[in-house]
């Protein structure tokens, strides 16, 4: 009777145990079509009233400010997006004491590819006092190249202006640029010799 009730006791055992683990293996299949159809734009990181200051060495590279800032980290290409506008202060090397400024109304930085995009009335004051004015700006911070397509307002510190109609490429210190398609008034002993 005994070796008849051992029997039965390791039957049902074995047949929790079948059970269990049918059912971890159904719930796990459940999981993955779960997490396959969840959606993961969302921010992971909310900033109201944003107030950034980015240090190299000590010394302060950018300062930026903003009503809003989103960082999206969950998804396949995570980004920074600064939807109500943005207003940033970066400092150079060679002129710690004048910061250049950008403006505009929306931002977005692709963290992977190291991608910043700004539209919205975008405003570059370099820190030679040169504005750009533009409605969107693209910069690849990897191939050191801002660009754009849209109409490009230049304005000098002496008054003179350029009006790049197709837009404009630039080394992202504006060392040097090329406007497309460009008319204005500027002055031609800022160009040199070999150029005019």
């Amino acid at each position: 009777m005994n070796f008849i009730k051992e029997i039965v006791y390791k039957n049902i055992a074995g047949f929790f145990s079948c059970a269990i683990f049918f059912a971890f293996i159904s719930c796990d299949e459940d999981l993955a079509k779960i997490n396959k159809n969840r959606n993961t734009n969302f921010p992971s990181q909310i900033i109201n009233n944003a107030n950034i200051i980015q240090r190299d060495s000590g010394m302060i590279k950018l300062r930026a400010t903003a009503p809003l800032i989103e960082k999206y980290e969950y998804v396949d290409s995570p980004y920074i997006v600064a939807r109500k506008g943005i207003n940033i202060l970066f400092y150079d090397k060679k002129k710690p004491t004048e910061p250049g400024k950008i403006s505009a109304k929306y931002a977005k930085f692709n963290e992977k590819k190291k991608f910043y995009e700004a539209k919205g009335n975008v405003k570059i004051i370099s820190n030679e006092k040169q504005m750009f004015a533009m409605q969107s700006v693209y910069w690849d911070q990897v191939k050191k190249v801002i660009y754009t397509t849209d109409t490009v307002y230049v304005t000098d510190k002496d008054g003179s202006t350029l009006v790049g109609a197709n837009g404009m490429r630039a080394k992202d210190d504006f060392s040097e640029y090329t406007f497309y398609n460009n008319s204005g008034d500027i002055n031609a002993q800022k160009i040199p010799e070999k150029d005019r």
